[in-house]
Protein backbone atom coordinates (compact mmCIF):
# COMPACT_ATOMS: atom_id res chain seq x y z
CA UNK A 1 0.00 0.00 0.00
CA UNK A 2 1.37 3.43 -0.94
CA UNK A 3 1.34 6.56 1.20
CA UNK A 4 -1.87 8.65 0.85
CA UNK A 5 0.16 11.87 0.83
CA UNK A 6 3.10 11.34 -1.55
CA UNK A 7 1.81 8.20 -3.31
CA UNK A 8 5.43 7.05 -3.74
CA UNK A 9 6.65 5.33 -0.57
CA UNK A 10 5.18 2.31 1.21
CA UNK A 11 2.94 2.99 4.21
CA UNK A 12 4.76 2.94 7.56
CA UNK A 13 2.04 4.42 9.80
CA UNK A 14 -1.65 3.57 9.81
CA UNK A 15 -3.51 6.06 11.97
CA UNK A 16 -7.22 5.46 12.58
CA UNK A 17 -9.34 7.59 14.91
CA UNK A 18 -13.06 7.79 15.50
CA UNK A 19 -14.47 11.10 16.82
CA UNK A 20 -18.22 11.32 17.41
CA UNK A 21 -18.85 8.60 14.87
CA UNK A 22 -16.61 10.21 12.25
CA UNK A 23 -13.78 7.90 11.26
CA UNK A 24 -10.43 9.43 10.25
CA UNK A 25 -7.88 7.20 8.55
CA UNK A 26 -4.34 8.19 7.61
CA UNK A 27 -1.94 5.83 5.84
CA UNK A 28 1.43 7.59 5.61
CA UNK A 29 5.06 6.81 4.88
CA UNK A 30 7.61 7.70 7.56
CA UNK A 31 8.67 10.90 5.80
CA UNK A 32 5.12 12.25 5.33
CA UNK A 33 4.23 11.29 8.88
CA UNK A 34 7.15 13.37 10.20
CA UNK A 35 6.23 16.32 7.90
CA UNK A 36 2.57 16.32 8.97
CA UNK A 37 3.17 15.89 12.69
CA UNK A 38 6.08 18.35 12.78
CA UNK A 39 7.66 19.23 16.14
CA UNK A 40 5.22 17.06 18.11
CA UNK A 41 6.56 13.88 16.54
CA UNK A 42 10.13 14.81 17.48
CA UNK A 43 9.21 15.07 21.15
CA UNK A 44 7.44 11.70 21.35
CA UNK A 45 9.09 9.12 23.56
CA UNK A 46 11.50 7.03 21.45
CA UNK A 47 9.94 3.74 22.58
CA UNK A 48 6.48 4.87 21.52
CA UNK A 49 7.81 6.24 18.23
CA UNK A 50 9.76 3.05 17.56
CA UNK A 51 6.55 1.12 18.09
CA UNK A 52 5.04 2.76 15.00
CA UNK A 53 7.76 1.46 12.72
CA UNK A 54 8.84 -1.80 14.28
CA UNK A 55 7.13 -5.13 14.18
CA UNK A 56 4.94 -5.99 17.14
CA UNK A 57 6.28 -9.53 16.90
CA UNK A 58 8.83 -10.27 19.64
CA UNK A 59 12.35 -11.15 18.48
CA UNK A 60 12.87 -14.90 18.40
CA UNK A 61 15.87 -16.48 20.09
CA UNK A 62 18.26 -17.69 17.41
CA UNK A 63 21.61 -19.42 17.18
CA UNK A 64 24.45 -16.94 16.61
CA UNK A 65 26.41 -19.53 14.63
CA UNK A 66 23.85 -20.76 12.08
CA UNK A 67 20.83 -18.49 12.58
CA UNK A 68 18.39 -21.31 13.36
CA UNK A 69 15.44 -20.29 15.56
CA UNK A 70 13.56 -22.54 17.94
CA UNK A 71 10.56 -22.02 15.68
CA UNK A 72 12.63 -23.55 12.84
CA UNK A 73 13.43 -26.54 15.06
CA UNK A 74 9.75 -27.02 15.96
CA UNK A 75 8.76 -26.86 12.30
CA UNK A 76 11.46 -29.20 10.93
CA UNK A 77 12.66 -31.20 13.92
CA UNK A 78 16.26 -30.36 12.96
CA UNK A 79 18.82 -28.12 14.63
CA UNK A 80 21.23 -26.18 12.45
CA UNK A 81 24.52 -26.90 14.24
CA UNK A 82 26.10 -28.14 17.48
CA UNK A 83 25.87 -24.65 19.04
CA UNK A 84 22.05 -24.86 18.82
CA UNK A 85 22.09 -27.38 21.68
CA UNK A 86 23.57 -24.72 23.97
CA UNK A 87 21.34 -21.91 22.69
CA UNK A 88 18.09 -23.88 23.02
CA UNK A 89 19.13 -25.97 26.04
CA UNK A 90 16.20 -24.86 28.23
CA UNK A 91 13.68 -25.67 25.50
CA UNK A 92 15.27 -29.00 24.51
CA UNK A 93 15.83 -30.58 27.95
CA UNK A 94 12.17 -31.59 28.54
CA UNK A 95 11.93 -33.25 25.12
CA UNK A 96 15.26 -35.04 25.50
CA UNK A 97 14.25 -36.31 28.94
CA UNK A 98 10.92 -37.55 27.60
CA UNK A 99 12.48 -39.32 24.62
CA UNK A 100 15.84 -40.54 25.99
CA UNK A 101 15.07 -40.83 29.71
CA UNK A 102 18.26 -38.93 30.60
CA UNK A 103 20.18 -35.88 29.44
CA UNK A 104 23.77 -37.13 29.70
CA UNK A 105 25.42 -39.20 27.00
CA UNK A 106 27.35 -42.06 28.59
CA UNK A 107 28.45 -43.79 25.42
CA UNK A 108 27.94 -47.35 24.32
CA UNK A 109 29.03 -50.24 26.43
CA UNK A 110 29.33 -53.73 25.09
CA UNK A 111 26.90 -54.09 22.28
CA UNK A 112 27.94 -54.36 18.67
CA UNK A 113 31.68 -53.91 19.09
CA UNK A 114 31.83 -56.90 21.46
CA UNK A 115 29.70 -58.95 19.06
CA UNK A 116 32.08 -58.05 16.25
CA UNK A 117 35.10 -59.19 18.28
CA UNK A 118 33.39 -62.46 19.14
CA UNK A 119 32.52 -63.07 15.49
CA UNK A 120 36.12 -62.44 14.46
CA UNK A 121 37.30 -64.87 17.15
CA UNK A 122 34.74 -67.44 15.95
CA UNK A 123 35.98 -67.24 12.36
CA UNK A 124 39.57 -67.69 13.50
CA UNK A 125 38.61 -70.73 15.58
CA UNK A 126 36.61 -72.23 12.69
CA UNK A 127 39.66 -71.93 10.41
CA UNK A 128 41.82 -73.61 13.05
CA UNK A 129 39.19 -76.34 13.43
CA UNK A 130 39.19 -77.00 9.69
CA UNK A 131 43.01 -77.18 9.65
CA UNK A 132 43.06 -79.52 12.65
CA UNK A 133 40.48 -81.83 11.03
CA UNK A 134 42.33 -81.75 7.70
CA UNK A 135 45.57 -82.69 9.48
CA UNK A 136 43.74 -85.35 11.54
CA UNK A 137 44.56 -83.70 14.89
CA UNK A 138 41.30 -84.79 16.48
CA UNK A 139 42.21 -83.94 20.10
CA UNK A 140 43.04 -80.34 19.12
CA UNK A 141 39.90 -80.18 16.93
CA UNK A 142 37.78 -81.27 19.91
CA UNK A 143 39.24 -78.49 22.11
CA UNK A 144 38.67 -75.88 19.40
CA UNK A 145 35.11 -77.13 18.89
CA UNK A 146 34.41 -76.68 22.64
CA UNK A 147 35.72 -73.09 22.44
CA UNK A 148 33.44 -72.39 19.46
CA UNK A 149 30.41 -73.80 21.31
CA UNK A 150 31.13 -71.72 24.43
CA UNK A 151 31.32 -68.54 22.33
CA UNK A 152 28.05 -69.41 20.61
CA UNK A 153 26.41 -69.93 23.99
CA UNK A 154 27.42 -66.37 24.93
CA UNK A 155 25.25 -65.25 22.01
CA UNK A 156 28.06 -63.62 20.10
CA UNK A 157 28.30 -66.04 17.28
CA UNK A 158 26.39 -66.51 14.09
CA UNK A 159 27.10 -69.32 11.75
CA UNK A 160 28.88 -67.95 8.75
Amino acid sequence: MLCQQCKKNPVAVNYIESINGNKIELHLCASCYLDMCGETSKKINNNLYAGFFSSSKPKLKSCAVCGTTYEDYERTGLLGCAACYDVFKDELIPSILRIQGKTEHVGKRGGKSDDLLLNVKLKELQKKLEEALRDKRFGEADAINRQINSIKKLGGGHNG
